[in-house]
């Protein structure tokens, strides 16, 4: 199934398909490692819901919202 990864609840994993956007932030995105084919886990969410960390790569990455829902991931 098809999502974003702002859709996804902590302990959920996926697969990323697509990294949409242009310009500065889906190049920082790529530059962090999120890129079509790797495997992402949604650790926890900040206390206010915003931003959410989650875990690529073996390393725990801290995202916002609006960043996380332009990454398409496919779910498992």
């Amino acid at each position: 199934m098809l999502k974003t990864l702002n859709q996804l609840k902590p302990g959920e994993i996926g697969v990323v398909t697509k990294v949409n956007g242009r310009g500065k932030i889906k190049g920082r995105i790529i530059d962090l490692g999120i890129v079509a084919g790797s495997r992402v886990c949604v650790q926890k969410y900040a206390p206010l819901g915003d931003p959410m960390e989650i875990k690529v790569k073996n390393f725990n990455l801290s995202l916002r919202k609006s960043e996380a829902a332009i990454i398409e991931v496919q779910t498992e």
